[in-house]
């Protein structure tokens, strides 16, 4: 099988508390596989990571890995994958993987998934690259972070147009069509 579109996903090292975290990986990765999209993440099989990649591999999709060359002795690498991507930085890493992207989706995680979002995000706003971004809403995950997204429009510091530059669902196929293109953001 040999993909022309590939979205990148930030998740949790971890599975987190809620149930509904870990079905919602498994359902986005069972939705990429179904719609031939290759999955670029952070190459891990651990919590999320883990469960996402496993379900895009197990209903016959591609997966690459992006990892750091200093955490290949920190955290498990996942051994099925299609491609390994080891970069030197955590810098090179992030570019890496949004550079092999048509989309990004974050899944529930931590510190980590929350810098590569903003991140990815800021990189949209300043032109660097024309990758949407969207949060795969597990159980009202996110709501936090968009009302955090909410109250610095309303204290002037980020913009309307900045701050809906995410696209947020708890439907995986809604997401990912929304985000490549093929059903227009509601």
């Amino acid at each position: 099988m040999s993909t022309s579109r590939a979205i990148t996903v930030y998740c949790g090292a971890n599975d987190g508390h809620n149930p509904a975290y870990r079905a919602a990986a498994y359902e986005l990765g069972r939705h990429l596989a179904e719609r031939g999209i290759r999955l670029i993440y952070g190459g891990g099989s651990t919590g999320l990571m883990g469960v996402l990649a496993d379900a895009v591999l197990g209903s016959g999709g591609e997966v690459t890995g992006v990892i750091p060359s200093f955490m290949q002795n920190k955290e498990y690498i996942h051994r099925g994958l299609d491609e390994l991507h080891v970069r030197a930085s955590m810098h090179e890493r992030k570019a890496t993987m949004l550079d092999l992207a048509d989309g990004v989706i974050a899944l529930p995680g931590g510190i980590g998934t929350l810098e590569e979002l903003i991140e990815a995000m800021t990189w949209t706003q300043l032109g660097i690259h024309g990758i949407s971004c969207g949060l795969l809403d597990a159980d009202g995950f996110w709501n936090p972070f968009m009302q955090m997204l909410d109250h610095c429009v309303t204290e002037g510091f980020v913009t309307e147009m900045t701050r809906n530059l995410v696209i947020r669902s708890s439907d995986p196929a809604w997401l990912v069509d929304a985000l490549i293109g093929t059903r227009p953001p509601s």
